[in-house]
């Protein structure tokens, strides 16, 4: 069963209980990552593979989004920086324990590529703070294989959307 989470603004990606947070390069550039990330929000499972469904809503202000093992979340984007920055928070979920979540996606140029960071930033009771820290690594994993799968398909000829 869905149930809402506390609002949070962006300034919970520095304060939050659980801050875990992920960095790696792509060979594309930031306009082709950001148009990936927030513009084909559609596209996420052909390149995240723990994302099974990715569509807009609210006109674009939100996200629904649907993972593997049938978590189920409603977003709101909270900021869409051109070629810098996308994040999100998500305000309604089936996962247990979590209070509050946002999502930043920081991107910075790296050459002719993009250094790309999330930030995974959450609040909740101990044991869901202990079970998050214990999934860093395969959340670090899955992002890394997100990014070069991405990558992959933006290097592609016919990458004019991944």
């Amino acid at each position: 069963m869905a149930r809402a989470l506390r609002p949070v603004g962006l300034d919970f990606v520095e304060s939050a209980p659980v801050r875990l947070v992920f960095t790696t390069r792509t060979t594309a550039a930031p306009e082709a990552v950001y148009q990936a990330l927030a513009e084909d929000v559609t596209g996420w499972p052909r390149w995240f593979g723990a994302v099974t469904l990715a569509r807009p809503t609210h006109g674009g202000a939100g996200r629904e989004v649907r993972l593997k093992g049938g978590v189920r979340l409603q977003e709101t984007i909270m900021a869409a920086d051109p070629e810098q920055r996308y994040a999100y928070r998500v305000d309604e979920t089936n996962a247990p324990g979590v209070q509050a979540l946002l999502e930043e996606w920081r991107l910075t140029p790296d050459g002719t590529g993009t250094r790309v960071r999330w930030t995974f930033a959450a609040a909740g009771p101990a044991p869901f703070r202990l079970a998050l820290t214990a999934a860093r690594p395969g959340l670090g994993h899955s992002f890394r294989t997100a990014v070069r799968t991405l990558d992959g398909l933006l290097a592609a000829p016919s990458a004019g959307r991944p």
